[in-house]
């Protein structure tokens, strides 16, 4: 039986709806701030962003209907947070692993992707020139390209090595013409500056909200999913292994550090959405409706609160 909730998931017209949603966030966000070209261009990225969550769906199969609700939840998590326009680097590391993402999909067990791999980790290269503690999350994406897409080998290994060395290759005849290496420096002394764990004095009501929102979501799709998982084929439970991985190792480091909770919960976001969407799309029983009829609720109430509220620290 068919209730709201998959009838709003298989329609055609629920991501333009969404999309509305998201420009009616957008033109809010940027009232006061037209001619900022930082807004318009962090605006701009979370496009891209959303358009190739919309590619990784599709290329991957990652729902077993035709829908757009793991874009749709991508778009309306980021409203929730007040996530369409900001700062430019936290937005840039965003779209720099969905991309990287989206191509290290196509690597599934091809153990000789050595350019499809180079690719992947030029982009998660780049993530880190916008956020350096990226290079700890590499290790942890060398063990699921080994356990949950089975394509690591030394020859993968040592083009993902090249690709994330890549643009500071790039950066280094410019820092020798300028002969002033304190860029290079400062960034890599950020890798070993840690403030104090599980210190909150920055981080509003809002946000807490977010966070605890869309984890709760994502522990329940994630739950939902591994006892369901049979209905799926291999090779879609082990990208959502990929996806339960990185969703609770983005949500423990943005516990331990929030200080760097802008682009922490970007990336939650992008590994979360598949999640929530799954279970919301897969399932069709009256809690469930009512549960998602609720979310809907709470997602609004948040990104009202994010939006139009002040910025409460807790």
């Amino acid at each position: 039986m068919k209730r709201l909730q998959n009838r709003i998931a298989e329609s055609g017209w629920l991501l333009p709806s969404v999309a509305v949603v998201g420009i009616a966030s957008a033109a809010i966000s940027l009232l006061g701030h037209l001619t900022s070209l930082e807004e318009w261009a962090s605006l701009l990225c979370f496009a891209m962003s959303a358009y190739m969550m919309v590619e990784m769906s599709n290329a991957n199969a990652l729902l077993r209907v035709r829908s757009r609700m793991v874009t749709s939840t991508f778009v309306m998590l980021s409203v929730s947070a007040g996530f369409l326009v900001g700062p430019i680097p936290p937005v840039l590391t965003q779209l720099s692993f969905v991309a990287a993402a989206l191509i290290l999909f196509t690597t599934y067990q091809d153990k000789r992707s050595v350019g499809r791999t180079f690719y992947s980790f030029l982009f998660v290269g780049l993530a880190s020139c916008t956020f350096v503690q990226t290079f700890f999350l590499i290790p942890v994406l060398w063990v699921l390209m080994a356990t949950q897409l089975q394509s690591l080998s030394w020859r993968t290994w040592a083009a993902s090595v090249l690709g994330v060395a890549t643009p500071y290759w790039l950066m280094l005849p410019w820092l020798v013409l300028e002969g002033d290496f304190t860029l290079w420096t400062a960034h890599a002394r950020r890798l070993v500056t840690f403030a104090q764990p599980f210190s909150y004095a920055g981080i509003s009501v809002g946000q807490v909200a977010v966070f605890a929102f869309t984890m709760l979501l994502c522990v329940v799709g994630m739950v939902h999913f591994w006892s369901r998982s049979y209905e799926d084929k291999i090779r879609i439970r082990l990208l959502y292994g990929f996806f339960s991985t990185m969703s609770l190792l983005c949500g423990l480091l943005l516990v331990v550090q929030p200080q760097h909770f802008a682009t922490l919960m970007r990336l939650l976001l992008v590994f979360a959405s598949p999640l929530v969407a799954h279970f919301f799309t897969h399932t069709s029983s009256r809690l469930t409706n009512v549960c998602f009829v609720l979310a809907i609720a709470v997602a609004i109430g948040i990104a009202a609160l994010n939006l139009l509220g002040p910025s409460v620290a807790i």
